[in-house]
């Protein structure tokens, strides 16, 4: 069996590549999602998915609105956060926090958010507070970490607690997803104690990054699961009265969905997330879940995306301005008026000179 194992590696290394393969793996959840949605849509009455949309209550629409704001918010804290640990305090919080925005509503609509949301970091980090490349990088590396530890805490958490939850998604047995939730836990207790212990480091050379401590990766652990915390709590507000569900079980259900969507790589986890949701949902009726999911990418994606569109465009317009009134060679008018001043200045130096002279003779 190890020997196949062996052989398989070496296949797919040498024939495919390890990025090929991953971006078949992202191809494939995407394909499945889309044929899971189609089955789970195509008798869907676009007609009650209406309704649902214009019955959704005020008081819902105002407090997803203010959910997706606190988790944006919290977002930037990703950002701030890891210019600390890379030892970059200088760079203040206003510049973090476009950064920190800007990146995740951008990465998170464009799909590949490493790249398209490192490509955003990089450009503000950079002309902003002067950031190199390998300073940006260990930002991207250090907030990526800051997501997976909240992830695995609010997962384990919810395996753990409510391991039926899970069973909608994966559809494994409650006492399977409760070990995995328990191991879960006891994998980031174990993280915490390792970068307790003394100071640890990721990479070389130039590339090296400090690990934050125990405290500081409890803080990290925090700023994850409030951010989540927002994100699932703006998706319960908007879901349907009927049938009643509790926030721990959709919790676990969303950010389940939500990794998904998030190894897809697809633009927003779309196809990908609702699929998933729609799957662990069942007993909702599908065209109010279909509104409430619709309202939910409303406020979390295309809104912030808009934003952020609108920020980066106005900050890059200030800057060519900035740099054309800089380089810009002066009007011609003004030429002409500093020639005219000048000449005027001559004439005046001049016209003092002669009379000095006259003023000299006996």
């Amino acid at each position: 069996m190890p020997e196949i194992l062996r052989r398989v590696a070496r296949f797919l290394h040498d024939k495919i590549g390890w990025q090929g393969l991953g971006f078949a793996i992202c191809l494939g959840i995407i394909v499945f999602a889309f044929v899971v949605l189609y089955f789970q849509l195509r008798d869907i009455v676009f007609g009650e998915v209406l309704d649902a949309l214009r019955n959704t209550p005020r008081q819902a629409l105002l407090l997803a609105g203010l959910f997706v704001t606190a988790g944006y918010v919290i977002l930037t804290f990703y950002d701030y956060f890891a210019l600390r640990t890379i030892g970059r305090p200088d760079v203040p919080y206003r510049i973090a926090a476009l950064a920190g925005f800007t990146s995740y509503a951008i990465g998170h609509n464009v799909g590949f958010s490493a790249f398209s949301g490192g490509a955003v970091r990089y450009r503000i980090y950079s002309s902003a507070a002067g950031l190199s490349l390998v300073e940006v990088a260990k930002i991207c590396f250090i907030a990526g970490l800051t997501f997976w530890l909240g992830n695995v805490a609010m997962l384990g958490l919810g395996f753990a607690t409510d391991p039926t939850a899970a069973n909608a998604i994966d559809r494994l047995p409650p006492a399977f997803n409760r070990a995995v939730g328990v191991a879960a836990l006891v994998v980031l207790v174990a993280y915490v104690m390792w970068v307790s212990a003394k100071p640890r480091h990721m990479g070389r050379e130039s590339w090296n990054v400090q690990m934050p401590g125990g405290g500081l990766t409890v803080l990290q652990i925090a700023i994850g699961v409030v951010d989540l915390s927002c994100a699932a709590a703006a998706m319960y507000v908007l879901m349907p009265a009927q049938p009643p569900i509790d926030f721990i079980t959709l919790a676990v259900i969303f950010v389940s969905a939500t990794l998904l969507g998030f190894a897809s790589s697809s633009p927003g986890g779309l196809g990908v997330f609702d699929a998933a949701m729609l799957v662990a949902l069942t007993h909702f009726d599908k065209e109010n879940l279909l509104g409430a999911l619709l309202l939910f990418r409303l406020f979390y994606y295309i809104v912030p995306f808009a934003l952020a569109l609108v920020l980066v465009g106005v900050r890059e317009l200030l800057i060519d301005l900035e740099w054309i009134s800089e380089h810009m060679p002066p009007h011609p008018e003004a030429i002409e008026e500093a020639g005219a001043a000048a000449r005027d200045q001559e004439s005046s130096a001049t016209a003092a000179a002669k009379a000095n002279r006259r003023d000299a003779e006996p």
